[in-house]
Formats: structure tokens, C-alpha cells, sequence
């Protein structure tokens, strides 16, 4: 099982390119789970939700290695809750890094937010593109210090594309 995560701030296409891939390679995709928290509690998210939140995407990501894809590509994985409850709340629990730490990850695909517009959704809170570079920045280093392999993606949504699809090509041959 080939094990790929879309990594990097809020509407870089994680999203729209792990379903493409998916359509492209196959395999199983797992989801944001905290959109799906989002939505089932209407109120402003808090540092106490970090913990649910991130045990939810963590069922959701076990859920599927239990199947036992050939490729198993995630939306999103602990990072992205890492990094969102330190910008958010200036803390984060302090399980979640040895937690993501002690799972294996074939690749992240770490999008940069330059070159593509900001596209509200009503779940999203960083239209300024300097607040997205940081968020980008941040999982650069992280993915960096903690020697995970990474390949970062560029471009308009095209350039994109060309370049996640060769990625995943050269990981699943």
C-alpha cells in the first residue's frame, strides 16, 4: 500500500486533486474530517474540539488502511490539525505530533498557495495570501525537519495537475 497526503493551507486544491487522483489511480480516498465536524456542530470551532477533531480524521485514515488499498490518498492528515490549533489557538495537544510521527507516509504532495485564487467556502478563514504562505511555510519546515517526503506543487490548477498525477506515477512504478 502506497500511502500519498495532500498537504499545505486552505483552498491550494487538496481537495479537488485528491479526488482526481483517485479518478486517475484509484484506490481509496479519505476526507477532511473536520468539515464533516464543522457541519454536525454549527458553532465556532475551539481548542477543546482539537482532540475529536483529530481523533475523527485519525478513525477515518485507519478505517481505510484496514482495506488495504494499493493507494491510499488523504485529503489532509494530523499536520494540518497540528498546524491549525497553533495558528488558531496558540496550542495544541501535545499527543497529536508523536501520534503522526509514528505512521507512515509514502508522500505528501505539499501545495503552495501562490498562483491560484482564494475560494470562500464558509468553512474557510485565511483570504489574505501572506496568512496561507505562513501556513504554508510552517509545513514546509515540518514536513522538512521530520525528513517526510514531500514534493511541492505549484502552478496554476493545470501545472498542478501535470505534476501530482507524474508524482503518484513515479511512486506506484
Amino acid at each position: 500500500m502506497k500511502v500519498v497526503v495532500l498537504a499545505g493551507p486552505e483552498s491550494s486544491g487538496k481537495s479537488w486533486l485528491s479526488a482526481l487522483l483517485q479518478q486517475r489511480f484509484g484506490g481509496v480516498l479519505v476526507g477532511e474530517y473536520v468539515r464533516y465536524f464543522i457541519e454536525q456542530n454549527p458553532r465556532d470551532t475551539c481548542l477543546a474540539d482539537i482532540p475529536a477533531i483529530a481523533a475523527g480524521q485519525l478513525q477515518w485514515e485507519d478505517q481505510a488502511r484496514v482495506q488495504q488499498p494499493e493507494l491510499l490518498i488523504l485529503d489532509t492528515h494530523l499536520l494540518s490539525n497540528i498546524l491549525w490549533s497553533q495558528t488558531l489557538f496558540g496550542d495544541c495537544p501535545a499527543w497529536l505530533e508523536p501520534e503522526l510521527l509514528s505512521r507512515h507516509y509514502d508522500l505528501h504532495l505539499l501545495l503552495s498557495p501562490d498562483d491560484v485564487e482564494w475560494i470562500p467556502d464558509g468553512q474557510r478563514c485565511q483570504p489574505s495570501l501572506a496568512e496561507r504562505q505562513a501556513f504554508f511555510t510552517a509545513s514546509r519546515q515540518w514536513l522538512e525537519q521530520h525528513r517526510q517526503p514531500l514534493q511541492i506543487i505549484t502552478g496554476d490548477w493545470q501545472a498542478r495537475q501535470h505534476q501530482a498525477c507524474l508524482a503518484v506515477e513515479r511512486l506506484l512504478k
